[in-house]
């Protein structure tokens, strides 16, 4: 399986990571609903026999929940994966979640999530959110501090513009950024992929199938029976007027993907994959047969043509 160097490490990654979001359950402003930890741990087995090297997950993710699950399914394991987490999400004891990029918060997230994933060192470790803004220096800081002590091997950034990258770049070089980047969400195409791209920072995209819009297996009923507690019923994309239009996208990525016999969702991460400045994507997979409809995006890719005959749907 041919890799990519992620920034300035010696991580080579493969183009698709799993992602750890949803496995972590509900309980939770950005939940995903009801999830079943053996089929979480499975889903992981499957990913890693079918090629992927990394896992990115978050420490509020399920609020823990989700960093022991992924200890779970890599206990015993001969060949572990690249293990990603993030820190500066934090929660109280009723579950509210607020932000700190304060040196004893982010040193305590650090510590708790060394013990949940069972590691001695964090392959990458992130600020997950540039909040508060004013506290950005003091985070990063603390995270490069963290990299000297042995802690963490290598440390990046998720959610940051690029005016806010060169802030910490005064700092302490940054590895990679973790943006949101698919067909749906482009914002990142204007300054903050350039960035990265002339700057040597490796970037994993996350939510490239638009959290499920765009898999293929998306429809208007579907939609309207998430469960309360899936965060994705309050977010625009899922609403109408977007719905319409990103179901619209979701049937030519099915016919495209048809061509080659491939799904609309490796359709839309070979789109993701085409760019230039993407290092990886992050697929979020709940059960292991989920796993067999992507992973075939780590080799296929689409032309230029047919790059084109998707703009020409979204215009």
């Amino acid at each position: 399986m041919k890799t990519r160097k992620l920034g300035n490490s010696d991580l080579s990654l493969t183009p698709l990571g799993i992602g750890a979001w949803a496995i972590g359950g509900p309980g939770y402003a950005f939940g995903w609903g009801d999830q079943d930890d053996h089929e979480s741990i499975a889903a992981i087995h499957r990913g890693l026999d079918l090629g992927m090297n990394w896992i990115d997950t978050a420490a509020v993710y399920g609020l823990g929940h989700s960093e022991e699950v992924v200890a779970k399914a890599l206990k015993g394991l001969a060949n572990r994966p690249y293990v990603f987490t993030k820190c500066e999400l934090v929660w109280d004891a009723d579950g509210n979640v607020g932000n700190s990029l304060k040196a004893d918060s982010i040193r305590k997230e650090c510590e708790a999530s060394l013990k949940r994933l069972n590691v001695d060192v964090i392959d990458l470790y992130q600020i997950h959110w540039p909040n508060p803004d004013e506290d950005i220096e003091e985070g990063w800081g603390t995270l490069a501090d963290l990299r000297t002590e042995g802690k963490l091997r290598w440390i990046g950034v998720s959610n940051f513009s690029a005016a806010q990258m060169q802030r910490a770049a005064k700092i302490s070089p940054i590895t990679s950024l973790q943006p949101p980047y698919s067909l749906i969400r482009r914002e990142v195409e204007a300054e903050v992929l350039p960035y990265c791209h002339a700057n040597n920072i490796g970037v994993i995209a996350y939510s490239p199938m638009g959290s499920g819009l765009l898999t293929g297996a998306m429809t208007r009923e579907r939609v309207a029976a998430l469960p309360a507690d899936d965060w994705r019923t309050r977010a625009p994309q899922f609403q109408e007027p977007a719905l319409t239009k990103n179901l619209a996208l979701q049937e030519k990525l099915v016919e495209l993907g048809g061509r080659h016999d491939r799904t609309a969702a490796e359709t839309a991460l070979a789109w993701v994959l085409k760019h230039e400045a993407i290092t990886g994507a992050i697929v979020g997979i709940r059960r292991a047969d989920q796993v067999d409809g992507v992973i075939e995006a780590m080799r296929f890719r689409i032309t230029d043509a047919e790059a084109a005959e998707i703009e020409a749907v979204l215009a």
